[in-house]
Formats: C-alpha cells, sequence, structure tokens
C-alpha cells in the first residue's frame, strides 16, 4: 500500500468559508495562543495570591486558599467549562447576564467563558506550586525578614516568593504546557480553534 501525500491541499479552498485549510489551522492557532496567554495571566496572578495565603499564619485566610483549591481541583475540568457558559451568566445580576447572553458576539462569548475557566482551573494548580515553593524553603529566611524589621507582607515581597518564583520555574512550563492542550477542551462548548 502505497501513501501519496499532498502538500498543497493546505492551499485549496476548504468547503465552509471562503478560506484555504492553511487559513484555518492559522486561525485555530491564533484563537488557542490567544486563550492559553490570556488564561495563563489570570491563573498566574489569581494562583500567586492564593498560593500565598495558604501559607500565611492567618487560619481564615488559610482555609479560604484550601476552599478555593479543593473546589477548582476537584470539578472536572468540562463541568467547569459548561458551568462558566451556562449556569454562571444566569446567576449574574439581569442586566449583565442578558448582555453577555444576547448582545455579546458567540464567538467572544465562548472566548471569555474559556478563558475564566481554564484560568481558574489552573490557578488552583499554580496555587498548589506557589505555597509548596514557599514552604520548602527554609525557615530562616522568613524569620531572618521578620527579625531585621520586615513586615509579613515584606517578607513575601522582597525576600520569600523572588526564591520560591526561581524554584518553581519548571513545574511553571508544565503547567503552561498544560493549559495549552485543555485549551482544546473549550471545543465542547463551541470556541473554534
Amino acid at each position: 500500500m502505497s501513501i501519496d501525500w499532498n502538500w498543497g491541499i493546505f492551499l485549496q479552498e476548504a468547503p465552509f468559508g471562503n478560506t484555504t485549510y492553511l487559513g484555518w489551522l492559522w486561525s485555530g492557532f491564533q484563537v488557542t495562543v490567544a486563550l492559553s496567554i490570556t488564561a495563563w495571566i489570570i491563573a498566574f496572578l489569581v494562583g500567586s495570591i492564593f498560593g500565598i495565603l495558604r501559607t500565611v499564619p492567618n487560619r481564615f485566610l488559610s482555609g479560604l486558599g484550601t476552599l478555593y483549591v479543593e473546589l477548582f481541583r476537584n470539578v472536572p475540568l468540562i463541568v467547569q467549562f459548561f458551568t462558566w457558559y451556562l449556569v454562571v451568566p444566569e446567576l449574574l445580576p439581569e442586566d449583565l447576564g442578558m448582555w453577555f447572553k444576547a448582545e455579546l458576539d458567540p464567538n467572544i462569548q465562548f472566548f471569555l467563558s474559556s478563558m475564566i475557566c481554564l484560568g481558574l482551573f489552573t490557578a488552583a494548580r499554580v496555587c498548589e506550586q506557589v505555597r509548596a515553593a514557599i514552604q520548602s524553603l527554609p525557615r530562616g529566611q522568613k524569620n531572618a525578614a521578620l527579625a531585621m524589621g520586615l513586615t509579613l507582607p515584606q517578607a513575601y515581597r522582597y525576600v520569600l516568593l523572588p526564591n520560591a518564583y526561581r524554584v518553581i520555574v519548571p513545574p511553571m512550563t508544565s503547567e503552561m504546557m498544560n493549559l495549552v492542550k485543555n485549551s482544546a477542551i473549550a471545543s465542547t462548548i463551541g470556541l473554534v480553534d
């Protein structure tokens, strides 16, 4: 059996729309990159905040961080996609919900729902990485920063977080790759990537 591959198919017109197959691939690549970058920004910021909260001595704040992680890590991602796209707009105030459902272009609805869902899901994983990195640092670093007169937020900002982020660069690259792969699930709610 012989396979004859024709590279010219990428330049042929696609059956739906007036673009080529290569144009379809390029369009999907752009959507995937845009979704992944915006979701990663959300994930990194939210995950860092909750990761820090999980390591502070305040039990309420630590519990809040734990609640967030347990909620978003234990609900399957596909359920979260449908929740953010179908349920959350119904829970919003009426004007905002109608704006989202009726006035926004469906492609923007799909993108926003997917961006928020992926960002918050990945943030729970980033949170655990940040928490583990902070807890892996020697206790003496935090104690020395506090002994030098730094407040707890200053100790985190100037001493603990710079060292913790350096420790978690390799796992963060893995999380970013997982986020790119998870972006394919956005097609279940209609996002074409």
